[in-house]
């Protein structure tokens, strides 16, 4: 290959992207997820207590002056009095969205996922600034870009995958 297709390759360019929001995402690993017991004894991955606490803080300050009053209600009605539920979910979304864009793995399922986080946590933070509209508006393209483009098929595990069992169905739709 020469240099200027390398330097033209737009498939390897949205593995370079997808791998760099997939680092975005996974930092949830870092900062929201932690080992909870379950049933008092089984450690599983759950949301840590910093998130845990801080979690509700931020959605009620995010709902404050929220100009939809659906999504409003839903954040203090729904969201806020299920706490504990509502952080291990994000925890634990933000972690499978990270790893499956960052590794490539069943990654139009990751980018499904975080479209969804997209669009929740924009809707919550939409009216603080352009910047957070953006941000989201953003993020929401790329997951788009990579649901389409198949992107973990490139420096991903879907590749594998995908030559591993390629007579699925299921494969072929997941990778």
């Amino acid at each position: 290959m020469s240099t200027e297709q390398g330097v033209r390759a737009p498939d390897r360019w949205i593995a370079v992207l997808r791998m760099v929001v997939g680092a975005w995402f996974a930092k949830g690993v870092i900062t929201k997820l932690g080992v909870t017991l379950a049933f008092g004894f089984l450690p599983v991955p759950g949301a840590s207590e910093r998130w845990a606490g801080t979690m509700p803080k931020l959605l009620a300050k995010y709902a404050a002056e929220n100009p939809f009053a659906v999504y409003k209600g839903y954040l203090l009605d729904t969201v806020i009095p299920n706490a504990a539920l509502y952080a291990n979910l994000t925890a634990l979304g933000e972690a499978c969205v990270g790893i499956s864009l960052l590794a490539g793995l069943l990654t139009p399922l990751g980018a499904v996922a975080g479209f969804a986080l997209t669009l929740i946590y924009g809707f919550a933070v939409q009216h603080m600034s352009s910047g957070q509209l953006g941000f989201h508006v953003m993020l929401g393209a790329m997951m788009i870009a990579f649901f389409f483009s198949r992107s973990g098929r490139v420096w991903g595990a879907d590749a594998w995958l995908r030559a591993r069992w390629s007579g699925s169905s299921l494969v072929r739709w997941l990778t």
